[in-house]
């Protein structure tokens, strides 16, 4: 049952979307049938294929990215005591900004390329990786950290073997997190300033009134996303494997 979960809920979200459309009877330019929206999405596929493919790039380097710079961010913090006094204060201030604000500006300085779509992806990303990984490491358990300077281990050592791998369930948190924000930061490039890419198809489409064409736009995007995360979600799950599942089960 569980596995066709997703596929009954998606089917019930699409027959409430079609009972909604005949109840009010609105225009087909501001809400499309489920039907109207499948046949834009079968007279369009190529085009929308090929910008999904650019949106998809987008939000899997900005992924890799702000996941390594996270990390190494989070791992120069817990280590290096004047990092963390230095880089803490610099990550809260770049929180403070909103990072849409910054979106015109990165493709004033990037260009209108995947460049500043992935800088912004990136952006997003960065904070819940960081925060997340920090906070694992700085929460490991006492008495293992008490135990291993009783026995001599150095710094890196006790980082290495104790904090990192305490730490990866909190990491996995913050990359399940930065994962399902992802394609926020492409989507909101491709709205500043693009040529190609989801972003940029759905604002053209609204502004021509193709409203069945932006929500197959949308429907491709949301269906990419939804892999994307639980693609990750996998990769963590064997990350952590040793980690045991307490949430209890109702089935």
């Amino acid at each position: 049952m569980n596995s066709y979960r997703p596929l009954l809920i998606a089917l019930g979200l699409i027959i409430f979307w079609q009972i909604i459309v005949l109840i009010t009877g609105v225009e087909h330019f501001i809400l499309p049938s489920p039907l109207q929206v499948a046949i834009a999405m079968v007279d369009r596929f190529n085009i929308i294929i090929g910008h999904a493919w650019f949106t998809l790039a987008e939000i899997i380097l900005g992924l890799i990215f702000g996941t390594i710079l996270g990390t190494v961010s989070a791992l120069f913090m817990g280590y290096f005591t004047l990092a963390r006094q230095w880089l803490m204060p610099l990550l809260v201030i770049s929180q403070a900004v909103p990072v849409f604000a910054l979106a015109p500006i990165l493709v004033l300085w990037l260009g209108y390329g995947m460049v500043s779509k992935v800088a912004m992806a990136t952006l997003i990303i960065y904070f819940p990786v960081t925060a997340a990984f920090f906070d694992g490491l700085r929460r490991t358990e006492l008495g293992h950290l008490e135990l291993a300077y009783t026995m001599g281990a150095s710094r890196w050592s006790i980082l290495r073997h104790i904090r990192i791998p305490a730490a990866l369930p909190s990491f996995a948190s913050g990359v399940r997190v930065a994962t399902a924000v992802a394609p926020i930061g492409a989507i909101v490039g491709e709205w500043v300033g693009s040529s190609r890419g989801l972003g940029f198809l759905m604002l053209h489409a609204n502004a021509r009134l193709q409203i069945d064409v932006m929500f197959a736009a949308l429907f491709i995007l949301a269906v990419m996303a939804v892999l994307i995360y639980f693609s990750m979600d996998a990769v963590l799950r064997r990350l952590v494997s040793w980690q045991a599942d307490t949430q209890p089960s109702n089935d």
